[in-house]
């Protein structure tokens, strides 16, 4: 009943407030050369021990920046233990990983690298691949100046890049600068997941990315397995089976959904969030309709990605 409360006062504060969410930022404050070369790293698989998987393996940028797959393969084809977010517009994440254990993107990078399933590398590894390597050898010294490549220097570029990914211009964007209309089933899809309170936890600039959630709020979310939640950080009983929100953004690209992959369409996946966290059940038009407001947020391609 507490939390009941708390959600209806929660919509009323929203309903009665200027707009909740915020387009992303048209200026984006880059270094270009650091973050061109980032790209570079990004997707080259010369930094998996076994030279089989680079970031673009199990983030690919080009298509909502996650995984098709339920969880990624990585070293020796080992595989992951939860499904592969978006690195699309992580820079707006307040923290990193679906259980936030990384501040930032800069400390989240240190996971996949070191990672035994993933990337399986050490720093001195990629210090001794980087330096044999006469093409990163002239591309760092020219832009960090140095004869000698560090992994300091390796995490700054990937950093460099993954600022830059961000996807401005979505419709949904473009309408709250006021530059178009929506069509009337696409403002009434959102104003449905304003008023059933979809909005308590998907809001800013990420349309989520900015608050830890318990998964089943209202019903309790049973899986057949474990996955790293909150509580893996915390160590704390009532953080068992809380995440990070995460973004909707380009949310139509990045099929399936959760950190269990278990929705495979936008469709149940509105369905399952409006049973387990709103405590509510959407017919199939108020479902269809809010999905058709999703298919609004989904941005440009991040400029760098069509950069030369």
């Amino acid at each position: 009943m507490v939390k009941l409360l708390f959600l209806i006062l929660f919509i009323i504060t929203y309903t009665n407030a200027k707009e909740p969410i915020l387009p992303i930022p048209l200026q984006l404050s880059a270094d270009l050369q650091k973050a061109k070369l980032g790209k570079m790293l990004f997707e080259d698989p010369l930094f998996s021990q076994d030279n089989s998987t680079s970031c673009l393996s199990c983030h690919n940028i080009y298509s909502g920046g996650a995984d098709t797959k339920e969880v990624s393969s990585g070293f020796n084809n080992m595989q992951g233990d939860i499904h592969s977010p978006t690195v699309l517009n992580a820079v707006y994440n307040f923290r990193q990983f679906w259980n936030g254990r990384a501040a930032d993107l800069k400390e989240q990078i240190d996971g996949p690298i070191h990672n035994k399933v993933e990337h399986n590398m050490d720093k001195t590894l990629i210090e001794k691949r980087l330096n044999n390597s006469a093409l990163y050898k002239k591309e760092f010294s020219k832009i960090y100046h140095i004869q000698t490549i560090g992994y300091t220097h390796f995490v700054d570029a990937l950093v460099a890049f993954e600022n830059t990914l961000t996807t401005p211009n979505a419709k949904f964007d473009r309408y709250l600068r006021g530059e178009l209309q929506l069509e009337p089933k696409e403002l009434e899809g959102y104003k449905l997941f304003k008023q059933y309170g979809c909005i308590t936890c998907h809001n800013g600039i990420n349309i989520g990315g900015n608050s830890f959630q318990k998964m089943g709020t209202f019903k309790e979310y049973k899986t057949a397995r474990s996955y790293p939640d909150r509580s893996h950080v915390t160590h704390k009983i009532s953080h068992k089976n809380v995440f990070k929100v995460p973004t909707l953004r380009n949310i139509s690209l990045t099929a399936p959904y959760f950190h269990d992959a278990s929705a495979k369409s936008l469709e149940e996946a509105v369905e399952k969030m409006s049973i387990f966290n709103l405590g509510i059940h959407l017919c199939k038009e108020e479902i269809d309709t809010i999905v058709v407001f999703l298919h609004t947020l989904e941005g440009e391609t991040p400029a760098i990605l069509e950069m030369q």
